[in-house]
């Protein structure tokens, strides 16, 4: 059965993937980055190999993009504190490759190769991992029948599978189960994943729910965080800080008039709204029509600040840091496009409120139902809460509580998995 999936996939789907890539590539930027980017893939990783001590052992990560490195980043980390061993991190794509090049614990960053027969033999020919990666669902097919010929044994960490996930379609379920018959292990983060990973005939001995390294991630930046001090502690006395992280305009036009309106009843609210995307268009609708109540400062100039009432953030990468002052915040995306990282704040003991488009976040639906957040559908609804928040400190603090055990109670998957790693080279 395997030979018919490998025949049907190269023979037929390939041809047609590269026809579809073909025509996508010319309205979508990102592809035609990643396309370009790979041209040299192979000359460079020639280059970066030389320098590898061979005569350590070499494991290999491949993430999709950034957030799915993000978790990796704690078991590298692990790795390299415990173990001499040589990483190589690949990337499908090019926001996850370009934002990592400086990345200290790889000794290798590459893309990983367009997925035919001749393109991935050369790559691991080159590489020679002991050990291969995949974080959370991003595996290929023939990249998995040429570690299958070649003997290297592979994982899936971080594995999730819904139930409603398309790989569990009649056609689709029968050519993945053929690329799970020699896999090593399959490190879920929840007994459901465990048990739809189960389905496709994965011996359950090699199935373990180990939990999700995201919450150790987010743990760790988050003692980082509280170590920089970024804004000075005088802005921020006796002030009631609602931060707006990675907001759109979708969320802006719901979120904003509710929380402007309850800074009309409570002077010490303090706003700083973090825009996903920091344009100078967007940071200029922002000041002159949505905050026109209120007087506001760009952070980029918060030495002259003069006790305005909202700081809007104009650059990018200081999320976490200023989630740390917050006494409540708001998560930006769930309104219409998708929810971003909940555990970003929730990591801090405080109650987070966001939108209705949580279906890609497990931990906003868990902490909805445990009352540690709050799900708001249009602006009265946003009041409603932000005004309860802001007013009842008992009900604010006891719903900061329940986030910060959510967090703490899920750190330690990191250890797991590399106890399941240093167990596969001790094995040997």
């Amino acid at each position: 059965m395997k030979k018919f999936w490998y025949l049907f996939y190269n023979l037929l789907i390939i041809p047609i993937a590269k026809v579809i890539v073909f025509f996508i590539q010319l309205f979508n930027q990102k592809m035609r980055i990643g396309l370009k980017d790979r041209k040299k893939l192979f000359e460079n990783l020639i280059i970066d190999l030389t320098g590898i001590d061979r005569r350590k052992k070499m494991i290999w990560f491949h993430s999709a993009s950034m957030g799915e490195f993000e978790q990796a980043k704690p078991i590298i980390e692990k790795i390299k504190s415990e173990k001499n061993y040589n990483i190589i991190v690949t990337f499908f794509s090019p926001s996850g490759y370009r934002n990592s090049l400086k990345y200290p614990f790889a000794d290798v960053i590459s893309y990983i190769p367009i997925d035919t027969p001749i393109l991935t033999e050369r790559f691991l020919n080159l590489v020679r991992p002991h050990l291969v990666i995949f974080m959370r669902y991003d595996f290929w097919p023939n990249m998995v029948w040429q570690l299958d010929k070649k003997k290297i044994p592979f994982m899936i960490v971080d594995a999730t599978l819904r139930s409603k996930s398309k790989r569990r379609l009649p056609i689709i379920f029968d050519f993945h189960k053929s690329l799970f018959e020699n896999i090593l292990g399959v490190l879920t983060v929840t007994e459901e994943d465990a048990y739809n990973f189960g389905a496709f005939g994965v011996d359950k001995k090699k199935i373990k729910v180990i939990g999700d390294t995201r919450f150790d991630r987010v743990y760790q930046k988050s003692l980082d965080a509280k170590e920089k001090k970024i804004i000075n502690t005088d802005v921020l006395l006796n002030k009631k800080v609602f931060v707006m992280g990675s907001s759109w305009e979708s969320d802006e036009e719901v979120i904003l008039p509710a929380i402007t309106k309850v800074m009309e009843y409570d002077e010490q609210v303090l706003l700083i709204i973090v825009p996903h995307e920091p344009t100078i268009l967007h940071l200029e609708n922002l000041e002159h029509t949505l905050l026109n109540r209120f007087n506001s400062i760009r952070f980029s100039y918060m030495n002259s600040y003069n006790n305005e009432r909202v700081i809007i953030v104009d650059s990018i990468g200081i999320l976490l840091k200023l989630y740390s002052y917050a006494h409540a915040a708001y998560v930006g995306g769930s309104i219409k496009q998708g929810i971003h990282n909940v555990l970003e704040p929730a990591v801090y003991g405080i109650p987070v409120v966001y939108g209705p488009k949580i279906e890609n976040s497990r931990e906003a639906k868990i902490l909805a139902e445990i009352k540690g957040s709050f799900v708001v559908r249009n602006q009265s609804e946003a009041y409603r809460i932000l005004r309860k928040i802001f007013s009842d400190e008992k009900m604010r603090i006891e719903s900061g509580k329940i986030c910060e055990n959510f967090v703490n109670n899920n750190i330690g998957a990191t250890d797991k998995i590399f106890e399941e790693i240093t167990q596969v080279f001790n094995n040997k």
